[in-house]
């Protein structure tokens, strides 16, 4: 009797830090799914003003409308999206510190299939997560 209450406590247990790790990414995950769909809707400007600062610095608007057309658009459209990865950080290479959750989607396009997309916000002083980098591979 006494096993079968201990059981479930140590899966419990054992499973608190990937729930905290969850809790973290999670608000994150939504911030990067709310920025995909604005890309997805070809909706490029308005995508640029949502990303972080940092992005913002490095590539100016016009020319990420420019990069993400010539990218995104011979891939037609996307047909599914599957978060495979979120990794929460503090230090990325080449980014200042802050904090940072590296997002991978699985995704299938209408005339591409099984892309990793990489999307990966930041969080802002005010506390908002804004897109800091995007690849697709």
């Amino acid at each position: 009797m006494k096993f079968r209450i201990l059981f479930p406590l140590i899966v419990l247990v054992l499973s608190l830090p990937s729930l905290r790790a969850q809790d973290k990414t999670a608000p994150a995950v939504e911030a990067a799914r709310t920025w995909l769909a604005l890309v997805d809707a070809s909706e490029y400007a308005k995508s640029w003003k949502e990303t972080a600062p940092i992005f913002q610095e490095t590539v100016k608007e016009a020319d990420w409308s420019k990069m993400v057309a010539a990218v995104r658009e011979p891939l037609g459209a996307v047909s599914k999206r599957t978060q495979i990865a979120a990794q929460y950080a503090t230090f990325l290479p080449g980014a200042p510190e802050g904090e940072y959750v590296v997002i991978q989607f699985l995704t299938d396009f209408a005339k591409k299939s099984g892309a990793v997309e990489t999307v990966t916000p930041m969080k802002d002083p005010a506390g908002n997560w804004k897109v800091s980098g995007y690849y697709i591979k």
